[in-house]
């Protein structure tokens, strides 16, 4: 019904790019907007609240005086080494544990479990175990995406249609051929898609995992403005941080949409 495609609140209905583009600007200017005036109007202190000016100069500061450019690269290292790792293990157990149920029975009770658990409650087992170094960071941030990535890929692989299998089936395909011919390339970009929700829970990890023993790396940012009691250092490192998940994140969408730009537009 035209009426309907027009409503602003119609179910389930896309924005026109046009109105999409207005949101998407109108929002970020009323939160500016509401800084500004809270902050240039006085309304509140420096210490509580400081002024886009101030974070602007802290960011500055950080990136001449405290090197923050190689905290960012420390930082996305650790990263991308935990998420890789993460894939490593949870991509083909998770393949295994959704095709084949009996494999899924046993490991299943060891797993689930983990998913409940505060990540941050591993922290003193981790030092105990990985020391408080660059392993224990790591190893912190491998943990933190692998108990949310596993669960998505086995679900990935149970929803590929049965028909698809079947078919595969009837055509005489082995089990192993239809694992690698059908279920995995099936499953694949909504596996990809997830990896844009484990990027977001990486980042926001990041800095708990490095809070223990900083020395390097954005947590050490962080730490630096508590010590330094500078919120504007606080406010820099935590815009630095939205930043990279924004670029990040826009870098995966876009692999996603070149890898599989069969499957029409995410």
């Amino acid at each position: 019904m035209p009426w309907a495609d027009d409503h602003f609140f119609a179910l389930r209905v896309p924005v026109r790019r046009s109105r999409r583009l207005l949101l998407a600007v109108v929002s970020p200017a009323l939160v500016l907007g509401a800084w500004c005036l809270l902050s240039y109007g006085g309304l509140t202190s420096a210490d509580f609240l400081p002024s886009p000016t101030q974070v602007i100069k802290g960011t500055l500061q950080l990136f001449i005086e405290h090197d923050l450019a190689l905290a960012i690269w420390i930082s996305s290292r650790r990263i991308l080494i935990a998420f890789l790792l993460a894939a490593a293990v949870a991509f083909p157990l998770g393949i295994l544990m959704g095709a084949f149920a009996p494999i899924e029975a046993v490991l299943e009770p060891i797993v689930a479990p983990l998913r409940y658990m505060p990540i941050s409650a591993f922290i003193p087992l981790l030092i105990l175990w990985f020391g408080i170094f660059e392993g224990q960071k790591i190893a912190f941030l491998f943990l933190g995406t692998f108990v949310f990535l596993l669960p998505v890929v086995v679900s990935a692989i149970k929803a590929v249609p049965d028909e698809l299998v079947q078919t595969a089936r009837t055509l005489g395909a082995s089990r192993w051929q239809v694992l690698r011919t059908v279920l995995v390339p099936a499953a694949l970009p909504e596996i990809f898609d997830s990896f844009r929700v484990m990027n977001a829970i990486a980042w926001t990890y990041v800095i708990l995992a490095e809070a223990v023993n900083p020395q390097h790396g954005l947590g050490y940012m962080v730490e630096l403005a508590r010590t330094h009691s500078k919120p504007s250092w606080s406010f820099a490192g935590l815009v630095v941080i939205g930043g990279i998940g924004l670029l990040t994140d826009a870098l995966i969408r876009g692999a996603s949409r070149l890898l599989f730009r069969w499957r029409g537009a995410t």
